[in-house]
């Protein structure tokens, strides 16, 4: 897959997730809440992690605003990180918690949307196709290393089920996805 489709499926799933944290939040289900903000935290760090690791170095060079891109995305990671290690010591009860989960959710939203808009229009229009191919394959694979579910992990995935899961897990744009955009979106299980 595309690494620009493939983090861009990252940004969706976890879109879909904090959807699902703010009904949780509004109907106070406390426990919902804990348990998808432990998937939220999973789902970040891997993403970070990929995009630090692979992704950012493999772009950085492209082009000078790419690189400004790059860099400010890195301090946006930073700041996530920060606040998430802020989480840990608080309980779900606390106000404090979900404060923070909502600084969170904007940096993340903002981020996304910034990469979305600026930084992947530019990388496609400076790599090709097979580049871009290699390179979601070592994102993915990473992914895999790091405990995170795979593309492999989805293979199996009847499209009913890829439907089913996309609904379950509130994906946005679900219904204007490709077949593959929804099977590398929705968590497997």
């Amino acid at each position: 897959m595309d690494a620009l489709d493939l983090l861009i499926s990252d940004h969706n799933r976890t879109r879909g997730l904090f959807h699902r944290f703010d009904e949780a939040k509004e109907a106070g289900d406390h426990e919902q809440m804990e348990q998808l903000a432990t998937e939220l935290r999973s789902e970040l760090e891997v993403h970070m992690a990929i995009e630090e690791e692979i992704f950012y170095p493999e772009v950085n060079e492209l082009t000078a605003k790419v690189h400004d891109v790059v860099a400010e995305s890195i301090e946006e990671h930073h700041e996530v990180k920060v606040v998430l290690g802020e989480l840990v010591d608080l309980d779900v009860e606390d106000d404090a918690w979900l404060a923070k989960w909502t600084v969170v959710k904007e940096n993340i939203e903002h981020h996304a949307g910034e990469e979305e808009s600026e930084l992947f229009p530019k990388v496609r229009s400076h790599t090709d196709a097979p580049q871009r191919e290699a390179l979601g394959r070592r994102l993915d694979d990473r992914k895999g290393e790091l405990g995170a579910a795979t593309l492999a992990d989805r293979s199996d995935l009847t499209n009913d089920q890829v439907r089913a899961l996309a609904t379950e897990q509130q994906i946005p744009g679900r219904s204007k996805m490709s077949a593959e955009e929804r099977r590398a979106t929705v968590s497997p299980g």
